[in-house]
C-alpha cells in the first residue's frame, strides 16, 4: 500500500469536516442569534394574525419567511412553526401537507428531546420530583433558578408534541386507508400517555381510541381484498394459455395451525 500523500490527507480532513458541520451546525453569536429570532417571531406573530383571519393560505407564506429566519439548530422553535404550518393546512384539508409538517415537528422535537432521554427523566421524577440541590447560598437559588427553566421548557416541548400529535393524527384519519388508520391509532395512544393533556382533547383521544379498531380491520380487509382481486386478475393472465384460472387452485386453512395448502381442481 502507497503511503498517503498530503493531498490525501487534506481531502480526508475536509471529508471528516464537512461530517461534522453537517451533525453539529455552526451557531450564531449570542446577538446575531437573537436578531435573527426576533426577526422570526415578528414574522410568526404575523402568521399568527392571518391565521386568526383565516387567511390559511398566507399564513403558511408567512410561517416560511419565520422558519427562513430561524437559525436552523433552535429546534423548539421550528417545532412550533411546523406544527402551526400543520394546523393551517388541516384548515385548508390538505392533509398530506399536515401530515408532513406535524411530523416534521415532532422530528425536530425528537432531536431536541430523545425518547431514551425522556424516559430516563421520567423514571428520575419516579420519587415524586423530589430534586436534590447541592450547593449553598446564591448556588442555591441559581440552580433552583435553572430547575425551573427545565421544568417550564420540558412542559413547552410536550404541549407542542400534543399539538402535533393531535394535529398529525386527525390528517391521517382523513386521508383513510389502512396505514393511516393504524399510524393515528399509534398517535392517539402516545397521546393517552401523557399526563397534562387538556380535557378536550382526552376526550378525543379516548372516543377515537375506541371507535377506530373497527375502522382499521374494514380498512385492512378492503386492501387486502382489492391486492387479492389484483393478484387473481394477475395470476389469470398467466394461466390462461394453459387452459387455466386461478379458480382451479383451491386454498384450504388448516386451523390447527393457521397455515394454507393448496388444492388444485382440474375441474373448474
Amino acid at each position: 500500500m502507497s503511503p498517503s500523500t498530503s493531498s490525501d490527507i487534506l481531502q480526508k480532513a475536509s471529508s471528516n469536516t464537512e461530517i461534522l458541520d453537517t451533525q453539529n451546525p455552526a451557531r450564531f453569536d449570542p446577538a446575531e442569534e437573537a436578531n435573527l429570532l426576533g426577526e422570526s417571531n415578528e414574522q410568526k406573530a404575523q402568521a399568527n394574525k392571518l391565521f386568526g383571519s383565516l387567511r390559511y393560505s398566507e399564513a403558511i407564506g408567512e410561517y416560511d419567511k419565520a422558519l427562513s429566519s430561524c437559525p436552523n439548530y433552535l429546534e423548539y422553535e421550528i417545532a412550533v412553526l411546523k406544527s402551526n404550518i400543520a394546523a393551517c393546512h388541516l384548515k385548508l384539508e390538505d392533509w398530506k401537507a399536515a401530515v408532513d409538517t406535524a411530523t416534521a415537528a415532532l422530528d425536530a422535537l425528537e432531536r431536541l428531546e430523545p425518547k431514551n432521554v425522556r424516559q430516563n427523566d421520567e423514571e428520575g421524577h419516579g420519587d415524586g420530583g423530589i430534586v436534590e440541590i447541592i450547593g449553598e447560598g446564591g448556588e442555591v437559588e441559581k440552580e433552583l433558578a435553572s430547575l425551573k427553566i427545565k421544568d417550564q421548557r420540558r412542559d413547552d416541548v410536550q404541549r407542542i408534541r400534543a399539538k402535533a400529535l393531535m394535529r398529525r393524527a386527525k390528517a391521517r384519519i382523513e386521508q383513510g386507508g389502512w396505514g393511516n388508520l393504524q399510524g393515528a391509532e399509534e398517535d392517539y395512544k402516545e397521546l393517552s400517555q401523557m399526563p397534562n393533556l387538556p380535557i378536550q382533547d382526552r376526550k378525543i383521544v379516548q372516543k377515537a381510541l375506541s371507535t377506530l379498531p373497527p375502522q382499521i380491520n374494514g380498512a385492512k380487509e378492503k386492501e387486502m381484498g382489492e391486492m387479492m382481486g389484483k393478484l387473481k386478475e394477475l395470476g389469470n393472465g398467466i394461466l390462461k394459455p394453459f387452459g387455466l384460472s386461478t379458480d382451479n387452485f383451491k386454498m384450504n386453512k388448516d386451523e390447527a395451525t393457521g397455515g394454507y395448502s393448496m388444492q388444485f381442481d382440474q375441474g373448474r
